[in-house]
């Protein structure tokens, strides 16, 4: 994907529309890591879910790099110590998020 150039501008319409598709995408990248969560019974989706899950879907080129992504991520929390909830879920979806870019 190539950038803007710098004097672009992109219409409230467009920044929806890309809001959207994110928000979709996401939601059908998680839901599938969530039934394979259910079956395994297990009740936390983690990062390596979430790549299985796009792997599954055909979105496997964009694998490597966020496999990259979620071991630094790994490395700085680890030095951060344990982070609440939240914080890994948000984190989570970034990674999948990260994917679009």
């Amino acid at each position: 994907m190539r950038p803007s150039p710098a004097n672009a501008k992109i219409s409230k319409d467009a920044k929806e529309t890309v809001q959207e598709c994110v928000s979709e995408f996401i939601s059908f990248i998680t839901g599938e890591a969530s039934d394979k969560c259910q079956r395994e019974k297990r009740k936390t989706i983690n990062g390596d879910d979430l790549l299985w899950a796009m792997t599954t879907l055909g979105f496997e080129e964009y694998v490597e790099p966020l496999k990259v992504y979620l071991q630094k991520f790994r490395e700085i929390e680890g030095e951060k110590g344990t982070s609440p909830l939240p914080r890994k879920v948000a984190a989570a979806a970034a990674v999948v998020g990260v994917a679009l870019l």
